[in-house]
């Protein structure tokens, strides 16, 4: 249990600042409610968050591969949760920006330090990798209730009540640095040097990353509004949407990770894509209370390859897991907010289901890019093997 202890203080902090990715989407009913804002002008606060978070999170990586940055795991979630929670209190649409981009650095800085830390505390252990992934999936499928039981019968301005997480978050830091600097110090002279990079892998995961991204995103902004109409304007089917594309993803990592110890990272991330290919469909056109069903589907497909991906970048860059971190989960995550003002107008010109349509085309991208990737023979290495001939099961 003892070697247990960081990887799960580590998955609890993630969920701390995970929380706030969350709550920027689940926010965006309030806005659009309490400040009649449009499609295109709410999604330009997940835009907000994404875009600084996009550029910073490799930049931290960068750094994270020079030099040991410890101390940026109590201050980019402190970072993340004073943004969050300073978001409503002012009807400036300019300041809301600004505190959410702020956020959004937190976030950014959190990430590829945290996912150093967690392949420290893992060992190399795929499953462990997957309930640090696991935390992140809680603190998003947490934020909507959270948010709805801090401002859903009042206003905005009860934002700074989000701020709780951030506290417990940077709290939880100090005891689990503590307990990965013994083993670092007494291993330093005994580690081998990593193996060389497959950069040409790295890359295609990365754009298949950022198909993910995309359909995610785009979905987790929407959503709640989009469940909304399908259900007669229930904000309760709203946040329940939101809630179970964000708890189904907390159920994919784990699976993700148990998955992985029985076949191949690449194989198991190409099922889930072609899963989520028909989830997204249904989520978008299948009428009915169903919506709810394969929203959950779609997030448990989308997130069993989610931890995987982590792990591959790190693998493919053994001599920069930094900045692969930064990468897989931050830059390719961050991108998918990019996208969504050009969903929001798309939204605004037509309607809401015509704007979601291209989202079914995005795992259908991953899923191809993921026809190509060999799987490391083992963690750190650069000796990689074919992906196996597809089996009938795999269409």
């Amino acid at each position: 249990m003892r070697r247990k202890t960081p990887i799960l203080l580590l998955a609890v902090g993630h969920a701390c600042v995970d929380v706030y990715q969350g709550a920027v989407a689940a926010l965006i009913p309030f806005f659009v409610a309490e400040r009649d804002y449009t499609y295109a002008v709410a999604s330009g606060i997940v835009l907000a968050a994404s875009l600084l978070s996009s550029v910073a999170q490799p930049l931290f990586g960068l750094l994270t591969d020079r030099w040991g940055m410890p101390w940026l795991l109590p201050v980019s979630t402190l970072l993340a949760g004073a943004g969050i929670a300073l978001s409503g209190l002012s009807g400036s649409y300019g300041l809301t920006l600004f505190f959410v981009a702020v956020s959004g650095i937190g976030v950014a800085a959190y990430h590829p330090e945290s996912a150093r830390a967690a392949r420290q505390a893992s060992r190399g252990s795929h499953s462990a990798m997957s309930w640090f992934s696991l935390g992140g999936n809680i603190g998003f499928a947490i934020a909507p209730l959270m948010v709805a039981a801090s401002i859903g019968h009042g206003s905005l301005r009860w934002t700074p009540v989000l701020v709780l997480p951030a506290l417990t978050g940077t709290a939880l830091c100090v005891p689990v640095l503590r307990m990965l600097a013994r083993p670092q110090t007494a291993t330093a002279k005994t580690r081998k040097p990593p193996g060389p990079d497959d950069v040409a892998s790295f890359v295609k995961l990365s754009l298949a990353v950022v198909f993910r991204s995309i359909v995610f995103t785009g979905l987790s902004t929407f959503i709640s509004l989009y469940a909304r109409q399908r259900m007669q304007g229930s904000a309760t089917a709203g946040t329940v949407a939101l809630f179970l594309l964000f708890l189904g993803g907390a159920v994919g990592s784990v699976l993700g990770g148990f998955l992985a110890g029985r076949y191949d990272r690449v194989r198991v991330s190409r099922w889930s894509y072609l899963l989520s290919i028909a989830a997204v469909t249904g989520v978008i056109y299948i009428p009915g209370p169903a919506l709810f069903l394969f929203v959950a589907l779609t997030s448990a497909g989308l997130y069993v390859p989610f931890s995987l991906q982590v792990t591959l970048g790190q693998d493919y860059l053994p001599s920069r897991i930094g900045t692969a971190s930064g990468i897989t989960l931050g830059l390719t995550v961050s991108i998918g907010g990019l996208v969504s003002p050009l969903l929001g107008h798309l939204a605004d010109t037509t309607t809401l289901r015509t704007a979601l349509t291209p989202l079914i085309a995005m795992p259908a991208l991953s899923w191809l890019l993921f026809r190509v990737l060999p799987e490391p023979a083992s963690p750190g290495s650069r000796t990689v093997t074919p992906v196996p001939a597809p089996a009938r099961q795999d269409g």
